[in-house]
């Protein structure tokens, strides 16, 4: 059993490679799609997979990097896991600017 799944192991290393980053590179943020909510303007399967490219301010820990976020995503915390983010190649169709949430303020709500 232990060989067959070092077997395994040995054939799923091949395609992978740890993802590193500089600081002061830039990268796109993973944006996880979730069914029916409308994320920049487009719902499900035409939502974006990736926003940004943001700057990478330092590296936190092993697999961790802080971003510069800018101030309309100044509620969500700025430091990401590598798996969430993506090396930005430079392309003028990809940069995809979010726009600032209005609230309505007719609606109220309970915490």
């Amino acid at each position: 059993m232990k060989a067959a799944q070092d077997r395994q192991k040995s054939y799923a290393d091949l395609g992978r490679k740890p993802a590193e980053f500089e600081v002061g590179e830039k990268v796109q943020l993973k944006v996880s799609p979730t069914r029916g909510v409308m994320r920049f303007g487009k719902k499900g399967k035409l939502s974006p997979r990736f926003i940004g490219p943001y700057d990478i301010l330092e590296k936190v820990g092993k697999v961790a990097y802080r971003l510069a976020l800018p101030t309309e995503l100044d509620k969500v915390h700025n430091v990401f896991h590598v798996s969430q983010l993506k090396k930005y190649v430079r392309d003028e169709s990809h940069i995809i600017n979010p726009e600032v949430i209005e609230m309505d303020e007719a609606l109220s709500y309970e915490e």
